[in-house]
């Protein structure tokens, strides 16, 4: 969700959220995606019924979704924040055939990949993981109120506190998004 705010800042015309756990409660997705909306989502879709598999748009709602909001042909590029199978399969299927993907996120040492689909659609995967000199804009942007990042902020809590927010966060508490430690 924190990266919404920053690309459509950049002049992306559409941004849609994909909630990375089709096994969030409804209650939990309601807040995921209000949060995902009011951090600069154009749309939000849930892929629980996404069979990544499938290139037929008739076969997920999700796909189906997909090309509704991308005017029939799939997003030009994605970019996946998570780093596990079916975010990442999700992504892959919202591209058009010759689009990018992206990989940010690395929740999982070791995925399945839809190579069939990478392959045939000749798609082209990026792995990203090191700043490239863009964290003091984003500061920038934070601080002048440009990127509002109170919607995916649950919590403020002493440092002190850290190692069991995180062991809260691991365990994916229900309403818990991002955890701000202060000193």
């Amino acid at each position: 969700i924190a990266h919404l705010g920053i690309v459509g800042k950049f002049g992306v015309p559409s941004v849609v959220a994909i909630n990375a756990f089709p096994t969030d409660t409804e209650a939990e997705w309601g807040i995921i995606k209000e949060a995902a909306i009011k951090a600069g989502a154009t749309a939000a879709l849930d892929p629980a019924a996404l069979n990544p598999a499938a290139l037929n748009p008739a076969d997920s709602t999700t796909k189906a979704s997909i090309l509704e909001l991308s005017g029939g042909r799939g997003f030009d590029r994605a970019f996946e924040a998570v780093g596990a199978t079916l975010p990442i399969a999700t992504a892959i299927a919202a591209v058009r055939k010759g689009g990018s993907v992206t990989l940010i996120g690395n929740v999982s040492p070791k995925v399945d990949i839809p190579l069939q689909a990478v392959v045939t659609r000749q798609l082209t995967l990026y792995g990203s993981c090191a700043m490239a000199g863009e964290y003091p804009l984003v500061l920038d942007l934070l601080s002048q109120g440009t990127i509002d990042a109170s919607s995916i902020i649950s919590a403020k809590a002493p440092l002190s506190e850290g190692a069991s927010w995180f062991a809260r966060l691991y365990a994916r508490e229900k309403g818990l998004l991002k955890v701000v430690l202060e000193p």
